[in-house]
């Protein structure tokens, strides 16, 4: 069997309401699009094999797991690989970005792609988390790392950076964000203390010199050094007022409020109880 150009992998689960937005912009890249659904009872499947998908079904253990079992088993089908959420939909200056890679010769195997968040259904300019990740690469260069909570792919090569936007449309009610987040702050309060553990290359390293990912890895570790009840607040003036979160109006002071009053106090005070447990 021939290997072909590139492949764009999406996880769903119960993503009928963005699925078909999302798999348009990627059918604009490659007409070979694998979705991994995890049980989905809305009709997500059914509407990514309407557009031409290919669909499987596969138990959801974990995002790591699920991310890396797509890898291995597109690596020797394809050269590329794109990986996307259900609702990360690439807008036609990403999708123009990634022909041109992919059209190209160069020999350069990982890009990174900026990422822009929506809340409460307005997009948030100023004060989303994490806005650069690697999607892009060429089989056998990159994997996701292996962690509970804020996996990124991660990769040997030095990452370049794609133009355009990868939008997280992320439709949520919420009462649903606050859902999921409850059910992240169990795991990122395991993983804290296991940032940056620079003799392990299976995780994105922490570094004030690397690519921006790098950086927020490295900041990331000494939040976590400032006292518990410190860090949620200096967490919401950093992205309320440094990162300019007030221009997004009322869903910014929300988003920063949720993220830093509740997520992440959340997250300190499972970590407190978890340490009281073990006194």
């Amino acid at each position: 069997m021939a290997v072909k150009s590139c492949v764009v992998v999406v996880l769903t689960f119960n993503s009928a309401k963005i699925i078909h937005e999302t798999v348009a912009q990627a059918l604009k890249v490659s007409t070979n699009v694998f979705v991994v659904d995890s049980g989905s009872t809305d009709g997500t499947a059914e509407v990514a094999s309407s557009m031409g998908c290919e669909v499987v079904q596969r138990k959801f253990i974990n995002y790591s797991e699920q991310r890396n079992w797509s890898i291995a088993k597109m690596a020797p089908l394809y050269i590329w690989q794109l990986h996307l959420d259900a609702d990360e939909v690439l807008d036609n200056q990403a999708v123009a970005g990634i022909q041109e890679v992919l059209a190209s010769t160069s020999t350069h195997g990982v890009y990174l792609i900026k990422r822009r968040d929506y809340f409460m259904g307005k997009i948030l300019r100023f004060s989303g988390v994490n806005p650069w990740h690697l999607r892009l690469f060429r089989s056998g260069v990159a994997q996701c790392e292996n962690r509970l909570y804020d996996q990124h792919f991660v990769s040997l090569q030095p990452a370049a950076k794609l133009p355009g936007l990868m939008h997280d449309k992320n439709a949520a009610s919420l009462s649903d964000w606050t859902l999921s987040h409850n059910r992240w702050s169990d795991l990122e309060a395991l993983e804290s203390s296991k940032l940056a553990n620079k003799n392990d290359t299976d995780v994105l390293q922490a570094r004030l010199f690397g690519d921006a990912r790098e950086r927020t890895r490295f900041i990331k570790g000494l939040y976590y050094k400032l006292p518990a009840g410190l860090r949620a607040f200096s967490y919401f003036l950093y992205r309320y007022l440094f990162r300019l979160g007030f221009l997004d109006g009322v869903p910014g002071f929300y988003f920063a409020f949720f993220q830093a009053f509740w997520f992440r106090m959340l997250v300190d005070a499972k970590i407190y109880e978890k340490s009281r447990h073990l006194d």
